[in-house]
């Protein structure tokens, strides 16, 4: 058996999100014992040569580079699959996007439907992509994978596919080394970054979906009362993305200007002393496919706050805090909660260390593995 699979959005530099997503499944594919015992071959289709960092060629993993990379996967890929042989027995596209035209049949991954659920917080060139060609890359799909049973939900909605056309596969986390917490390299962050001792920890992409200016406002109610915690800042650790003006300018708005932090290319083992040694990790997104950063704070013993809607319970399960994330005086008020009880930090810290052991990339990946199987086979 055949398997081929779009592999750009694993083939960059900084991997976030769906990029994480990609290359943390192509890592499992290309060790997998269960792949050779199944004679499964593996073609990775790029647009570039492979980095470093990607599974390295073998029998059973070859690199298919096309060039050129203009209409891509609209031109030049489904051109290569009508034409070389042999061709894949299944074609798996770990984005939204999928060829028009293509003699093979068809898996792809979509994450969430936010952009149908809040078109506003996007931009409009982005928007006629992520609509069209989602459009028609899910309807043309044998099956469509998705991260979480609530996006499924919203995708069988949106796009009026059958309930057994869409599969829940739970993305994994990232192993780590120590899950002890590590105080020199706090002092080192410290020194670093600027920060103090006590901090409320954001990690996100900076975008109106996030809800992070609900989120300033928020720390700002706490940080205006007694509480007895000196120097308490908030510390947001991400990319710019778009409209992210008025984040930025929260801070100065709500007079905290002083105590909050934005940070970008934060490096992984820096990022996991920020885990560590937070009061807390607070995600009040209005709507997420999955809501990894909850289960990876979980995994490095940081309590969490998160919304209580689309899918971050199912990440969250009873270990996290749950908020209203258009109410500031509930995001506000669990805060206050988490950071002034040390009996409930503990709790969460516990919960948190079992719910994590639902996530893996192994189990992922073979989850996913055998929808592609399934479907190569029909």
């Amino acid at each position: 058996m055949i398997i081929g699979i779009d592999g750009n959005e694993a083939n960059v530099q900084k991997r976030v999100g769906i990029s994480e997503y990609a290359y943390q499944l192509l890592l499992q594919f290309s060790s997998s014992h269960l792949a050779r015992d199944k004679h499964i071959k593996f073609v990775i289709y790029l647009k570039d040569k492979p980095l470093e960092t990607l599974p390295k060629p073998n029998k059973f993993w070859e690199y298919r580079i096309l060039k050129p990379g203009k209409m891509w996967t609209q031109w030049r890929l489904p051109f290569d699959l009508y034409m070389h042989k042999p061709r894949p027995d299944v074609f798996f596209s770990l984005t939204h996007y999928a060829p028009r035209f293509s003699p093979v049949p068809t898996v792809v991954s979509v994450m969430d439907v936010s952009y149908l659920r809040f078109p506003e917080m996007f931009n409009a060139s982005d928007i006629y992509q992520l609509r069209h060609w989602t459009q028609y890359s899910v309807k043309k799909a044998k099956k469509v994978l998705t991260i979480s049973d609530s996006s499924r939900d919203d995708i069988i909605k949106a796009y009026n596919k059958s309930k057994d056309s869409v599969v829940t596969v739970y993305p994994g986390i990232k192993h780590i080394q120590s899950l002890e917490p590590r105080v020199f390299g706090m002092n080192q962050l410290k020194a670093k970054y600027h920060i103090s001792d006590n901090y409320i920890l954001f990690v996100g992409t900076l975008q109106p979906r996030k809800n992070i200016a609900r989120l300033i406002e928020a720390f700002s109610r706490v940080r205006n009362q007694e509480l007895g915690i000196k120097d308490l800042q908030l510390v947001t650790i991400g990319k710019r993305g778009w409209q992210y003006e008025e984040i930025l300018a929260a801070p100065d708005k709500f007079g905290v200007s002083d105590s909050v932090k934005f940070l970008e290319n934060v490096p992984d083992e820096d990022l996991d002393v920020f885990y560590q040694h937070a009061l807390c990790y607070v995600l009040p997104s209005l709507y997420e496919g999955f809501g990894l950063p909850v289960v990876e704070a979980m995994q490095r013993g940081c309590p969490v706050i998160t919304s209580n809607v689309s899918s971050m319970p199912e990440a969250g399960g009873d270990a996290a805090l749950y908020i209203d994330p258009e109410d500031v005086n509930d995001i506000a008020e669990k805060i206050k909660q988490v950071i002034t009880d040390k009996k409930l930090r503990v709790e969460l810290i516990a919960k948190g260390r079992k719910q994590i052991q639902k996530f893996s990339w192994e189990k992922s990946a073979k989850e996913t593995l055998a929808v592609l199987e399934e479907v190569a086979k029909k």
